[in-house]
């Protein structure tokens, strides 16, 4: 006897539950029930639970029978002809979905020489237990699990051409990679999801070696001239909008140049990028600062009855301008009108990014690195035959990591880019490292990938031999131009008088704990001093009641203390703001914040 549970809910009994499985399953080959539906039977406790409601994770696989595949050549023949369908394999009872439960009684086989009399199911595709991205990895069947899945979350991050209609978007951050390659060594997804109509990254000749330790600590090296000629290029577009709000009373924000009587009025070198029409024109190089969509608004609080006279009131200033650190040039205009039917100027800024110090680059198996320079190309070192790399990695990424499969990606895009062809980088399926080496060997080269190399800056011949290749890089979005920020003076919040936060506020960088301990640590005393100096504050403090006193303007600006008046000593003592800020607040709940002052000397 097993009791029955349909979505957790328990709906009867039956007296053998195996065979009251078999039959349902039976049922839902042949169409009678729902595919949706999913059986498991849980021996221990002898329940048979039933699941038909939605959020579950569902997978095909294909069914056997007596250690038989159901899908047979005639199949796969008439799938190739366009015969039959997806889902006439579903319908015919030859694939099914099981979800985790009923995963739970099935024994799954990798491929059909696996397949036992106990397997009652079979994978379509070894591959299958990864995603789309991942299986964008080539050989990663030679790399180690958390490397693959970091390889695959930085193919999301990378420059590419992204959309066909990227000249007429308004994307918010968008970049376009000028020359995107596809990539020498694939996998059979890149065929499957048309990745030669957007690829997003660049074959490059990479040398394993170290360079005067510009590329310790993950960091990589760019040759020069490579960059100079175009290599990982990129465009970043960002729009800029404005419309013309509507407000009570029949006030309305209108985009134009402001005239000079407006209140806030900047100056007229900031306006001069601006048309007839207040907007800017194409191909305008702006700078922070630069006014790039003008416009006026109808005043913020109408205080006397004579501003009710519209022709008297004075508009204020509300144009569109870049914040700090931004540049760009105005690449295209639009005048449209929103949902309610307003006016709306967009405009999107380009602008040009060559790779720099600084900027992110990564191969498919998660080895991502910073670029630590750019090395003239007389200086670069060179092999036999002349080739000089376009980026040098170091050694030092691979022992710990166990990323092989990028060193396989070497070996197999230098056969690729010699032999003329795609090199296949499948999962379980690509094409043998034994039979790239036999290739390599068959062109003229050492099987093993390496390359006697020389040293551009003496000429010498160097001691080791460097494993040379090609491979396809990634350029990420992650630029110094977007994220380089430094401030002096500037802005401060109202609250705690310290600096503003981010980049877009011209903000400082934190100083925390530890950083302080860095300072106490190197002995650098009037560093720490200056950096705990953002919201210096001199306060008065009666010495009496050991309270913060005020400053009376009616008696010319005299210290007074909150308790005795004028009859007490007053102390000008130096502090953070925030600590003062503390001390109100303290004393707001009402407890007595005494400030027990001591002579220094």
């Amino acid at each position: 006897m097993a009791e029955i549970y349909l979505n957790s809910k328990y709906i009867g009994i039956v007296d053998d539950a195996n065979r009251f499985v078999e039959d349902f399953k039976d049922l839902r080959r042949k169409g009678n029930l729902s595919e949706e539906i999913n059986i498991y039977h849980d021996g221990t406790s002898n329940e048979v639970c039933i699941f038909s409601d939605e959020g579950r994770a569902r997978r095909p696989l294909i069914i056997v029978k007596e250690s038989k595949s159901l899908l047979t050549e005639k199949h796969l023949q008439q799938l190739e002809n366009n015969e039959i369908t997806w889902f006439d394999l579903i319908r015919q009872g030859v694939i099914e979905y099981l979800d985790a439960s009923e995963e739970e009684n099935a024994l799954v086989a990798y491929s059909e020489n696996d397949l036992t009399v106990e397997h009652t199911h079979l994978e379509i595709t070894p591959s299958a237990i990864i995603g789309i991205t991942t299986a964008l990895v080539p050989f990663g069947n030679y790399n180690q699990s958390s490397r693959l899945i970091i390889g695959s979350k930085n193919q999301k991050q990378s420059l590419g051409f992204y959309a066909a209609n990227f000249h007429l978007r308004m994307d918010m951050d968008s970049n376009i990679l000028h020359y995107p390659q596809f990539p020498i060594v694939k996998t059979e997804v890149h065929d499957v999801i048309d990745y030669d109509q957007h690829p997003s990254g660049q074959n490059m000749v990479v040398a394993v070696m170290c360079y005067d330790g510009y590329n310790m600590e993950d960091g990589v090296i760019l040759g020069k001239a490579s960059v100079e000629r175009g290599l990982a290029r990129s465009t970043y577009f960002r729009p800029v909008e404005a419309q013309e709000l509507r407000y009570s009373g029949g006030l309305i924000d209108e985009i134009s140049v402001p005239d000079k009587d407006v209140k806030g009025y900047r100056s007229e070198h900031d306006y001069r990028f601006l048309e007839g029409d207040g907007i800017v024109y194409p191909e305008a190089k702006v700078n922070e600062g630069d006014v790039v969509i003008g416009r006026t608004s109808p005043p913020r609080f109408l205080s006397s009855m004579d501003e009710y006279n519209l022709s008297a009131a004075i508009r204020r200033e509300s144009s569109i301008n870049l914040k700090h650190g931004e540049k760009g040039v105005a690449d295209f205009v639009i005048v449209t009108e929103n949902e309610e039917g307003n006016k709306l100027v967009q405009v999107r800024l380009r602008d040009e990014r060559i790779p720099e110090i600084g900027d992110k680059f990564t191969s498919r198996h998660g080895q991502k690195g910073v670029t630590g320079i750019l090395v003239p190309p007389q200086d670069l070192p060179f092999s036999e035959t002349g080739i000089i790399p376009d980026l040098i990695f170091t050694p030092h990424g691979v022992s710990s990591r166990m990323t092989v499969s990028h060193l396989i990606e070497l070996l197999g895009g230098k056969v690729g880019a010699l032999s003329g062809r795609l090199v296949d980088g499948t999962l379980f399926q690509g094409d043998k490292e034994e039979s790239l080496r036999k290739e390599l060997l068959n062109v003229g080269f050492r099987e093993d990938g390496t390359e006697v190399f020389y040293d551009g800056r003496t000429g010498k011949r160097m001691i080791a031999k460097i494993f040379v290749g090609n491979m396809y890089y990634l350029r990420l979005r992650h630029m110094v131009a977007n994220k380089m920020q430094s401030r002096a003076r500037g802005p401060i919040q109202l609250l705690t008088r310290q600096p503003t936060e981010g980049k877009a506020k011209e903000g400082g960088l934190r100083l925390g704990e530890m950083e302080k301990d860095t300072f106490i640590a190197h002995g650098a005393t009037l560093l720490l001093k200056e950096r705990f100096d953002s919201d210096k504050t001199v306060i008065p403090v009666c010495e009496k009641s050991g309270l913060m006193g005020y400053f009376d303007a009616r008696k010319g600006g005299m210290a007074m203390s909150p308790i005795y008046g004028d009859n007490s000593e007053m102390s000008n003592v130096e502090m953070s703001y925030a600590f003062k800020l503390l001390l109100d607040e303290i004393r707001t709940l009402g407890i007595y914040t005494k400030l027990d002052l001591r002579s220094k000397y």
